[in-house]
């Protein structure tokens, strides 16, 4: 009788159909955050940069026969464009950190992978972003703001001689969170719309896999000691509202002081960033690497200089400090720490 239920378990072992890559759920990720998460690298950069000798082979695993891969396995959606994930899905005509990123998870998954960017330059975590459980800020300061505002439409009304209304207090409410609603809003639209917005992927289910956050330079301007109690309500709620308890979370900390040491807002804030770690809930769940540490040194030396040597500086950076100088090169290593610490934590979860 043993031996008969044995070899019956066996039988249906072998015989069970396996999973084919059809039917696989998508795996999907979330990028968001500010203006360096839309990504400032300019195409212009990244193009030469590819092709000169100095520093092709830096990006020659994302490049075949001399042009660009555009990954038939990764898709991205990045507000009101869409597409295979190739070069120029940063702001216009640029590229940010999701080339690399989505290229690691592309490689890492027999699955097709969906990139949901949901980014917006100048969005500080305090307001914009801020998280539902976070609340509002007191009372006062929000008094403060309406006062402020008030003041700045009246100037214009009498420089203009314009007749703007005036904000009300529930103008000042309805920003803090607005971000985190549109984010939200666009994480649904696509996880419950997929074959709309890619085709390609008539038929399939989705799943979270994980999110990556890049954000942090506006709250160092006077929200710096804030940020640490809003980054954990904000990834206690991003869970809660996604119905993903677990969901992987990579931050990629503030590092525009390049290799010079952060000093006051940016120091509070990267650190507040990397203490995520010690929360006991986000052992193992949340990742925190610096971006500081991966600066591209070759546009840090030349950025003082670049209005006296204008045509050795459009090939090797394009943009301020505040925006990584627009590196092709850091922002490819800052995608590559987020490709690398989120399949970490995928490990972990196994």
């Amino acid at each position: 009788m043993h031996r008969f239920i044995l070899y019956s378990l066996i039988v249906s072992i072998f015989l069970r159909p396996e999973s084919t890559a059809a039917e696989m759920p998508v795996k999907v990720f979330i990028l968001s955050g500010q203006s360096n998460m839309e990504g400032k690298a300019s195409n212009k950069l990244i193009n030469f940069q590819a092709e000169d000798d100095k520093t092709k082979d830096f990006f020659k695993h994302l490049r075949k026969d001399g042009q660009w891969i555009v990954r038939d396995d990764v898709f991205i959606k990045f507000l009101d464009r869409k597409g295979l994930l190739t070069i120029g899905f940063g702001s216009p005509n640029a590229t940010g950190s999701e080339l690399e990123f989505g290229t690691i998870m592309g490689n890492h998954f027999a699955e097709p992978v969906v990139l949901i960017k949901a980014a917006w330059g100048g969005h500080s975590l305090f307001q914009n972003f801020r998280p539902p459980s976070a609340g509002l800020p007191s009372e006062d300061k929000l008094l403060n703001e309406l006062a402020e505002a008030q003041k700045r439409v009246k100037t214009n009304n009498e420089k203009q001689k314009a007749k703007e209304e005036l904000p009300t207090m529930e103008d000042i409410k309805k920003k803090y969170g607005l971000s985190y609603r549109n984010m939200m809003k666009e994480v649904k639209e696509v996880t419950e719309n997929l074959e709309s917005v890619f085709p390609m992927l008539k038929g399939k289910k989705t799943e979270l896999a994980g999110f990556f956050w890049f954000q942090g330079f506006n709250d160092q301007f006077g929200a710096e000691n804030e940020y640490a109690s809003n980054m954990k309500h904000f990834i206690n709620d991003v869970r809660k509202d996604l119905n993903a308890p677990k969901l992987p979370f990579v931050i990629a900390a503030l590092g525009t002081n390049g290799s010079k040491p952060a000093t006051g807002g940016t120091l509070v804030v990267r650190e507040a960033q990397l203490s995520m770690m010690e929360v006991l809930e986000f052992k193992g769940n949340v990742k925190v690497f610096r971006n500081d540490l991966l600066v591209d040194k070759t546009a840090e030396d030349l950025f003082p200089t670049w209005q006296k040597n204008v045509e050795l500086w459009n090939k090797t950076g394009s943009d301020r400090p505040y925006h990584y100088l627009g590196s092709a090169i850091w922002y490819t290593r800052i995608g590559r720490a987020a490709g690398d610490a989120m399949i970490e934590l995928l490990k972990n979860q196994k």
